[in-house]
């Protein structure tokens, strides 16, 4: 079986900031962020004809957060207390956890389950340093509503979506992503073979992050 993985058409993906801080966004601006932290892939098998897994996932960072509160609070008239509280808990949830947004299509839907034991998939985050670590917890969305399709677009009938976490640290605070990562992301594997979505880092933030560590060291 020739298997092929396709990414998506179009310009190569941006790279993207996983610094915190304020951000100016409006409600405008959400398709555009949405773009900018969501990636798509395909895994093909020529000689079968089969769409072994189709994936598009939006990783849910402090950025997104902030622009996706930003256009909720206006699309659901929040007052601004009411704005400022989901803002504060949604960036609050970054220190903890990884959160992507995950919807997938395969030929064979009950094998596309990530939540089942017995799905032909496993999923896992990792970075070019070599880290891999498994889900804190994958939640399934089973009947994905108007406020899913409204902001993930990307989400149909034909598509199986997850809510995927996994731990910003493990063990003795180890982070999960690697202080000198240049990119991270997640890999499906399985016996039908694998694939990966990257984000990758800004190289400037990749070097600022990489210096403070030095400098955490010496000091």
């Amino acid at each position: 079986m020739l298997v092929v993985a396709l990414g998506a058409v179009g310009c190569a993906d941006p790279t993207v900031s996983v610094a915190h801080g304020p951000r100016e966004y409006v409600a405008a601006d959400y398709p555009g962020v949405l773009n900018r932290w969501t990636r798509s892939k395909s895994l093909l098998s020529l000689s079968d004809l089969d769409d072994l897994l189709t994936v598009t996932a939006t990783y849910e960072a402090w950025d997104f957060r902030w622009a996706y509160v930003v256009k909720y609070a206006e699309d659901y008239r929040l007052t601004i207390d009411q704005r400022r509280t989901l803002l504060d808990s949604s960036l609050a949830e970054t220190r903890d956890v990884h959160r992507f947004y995950v919807a997938l299509y395969g030929t064979k839907p009950r094998w596309t389950d990530l939540a089942k034991p017995n799905s032909s998939w496993v999923v896992r985050l990792v970075d070019d340093q070599g880290d891999e670590t498994a889900p804190a917890s994958i939640e399934p969305i089973p009947r994905p509503g108007a406020l899913e399709q409204r902001y993930f677009p990307y989400t149909t009938v034909w598509r199986q979506v997850f809510r995927i976490k996994f731990p910003v640290t493990v063990g003795d605070h180890q982070p999960t992503v690697s202080p000198k990562a240049k990119w991270f992301g997640l890999r499906f594997a399985g016996a039908e073979g694998n694939q990966e979505l990257h984000w990758d880092l800004n190289p400037e933030e990749a070097a600022t992050v990489a210096r403070g560590e030095a400098l955490s060291r010496t000091f």
